[in-house]
């Protein structure tokens, strides 16, 4: 069976993996952190727009790496292994991302 199983929908990774996406995903919430205090502290509408931004950026930069990973190990292994039908759900997947 695949190193990602569809029956226990469980990704193993690296600990090198998951500490670079917890890098990641704490830098994002940092920056959610200060939009937040942006807000409680009245700041201007320009300034917060593009602190959001930035989040956004990270996010959807953090999202890519997860996807492609994904296509890379789960998606080819599970299609390697006969199981053409998760297609459809890489599909639906990338009609979440619109």
């Amino acid at each position: 069976m695949s190193e990602c199983c569809e029956k226990s929908r469980k990704k193993p990774r690296t600990a090198g993996e998951k500490r670079s996406l917890l890098v990641r995903i704490n830098r994002i919430t940092g920056q959610l952190n200060g939009v937040k205090k942006m807000i409680e502290e009245d700041r201007y509408c320009e300034d917060v727009l593009i602190q959001l931004s930035a989040a956004d950026s990270a996010l959807r930069s953090l999202a890519a790496i997860v996807l492609e990973d994904h296509l890379n190990t789960c998606i080819a292994e599970s299609i390697k292994d006969g199981n053409v039908e998760v297609v459809d759900e890489l599909m639906k997947l990338f009609r979440s991302f619109r």
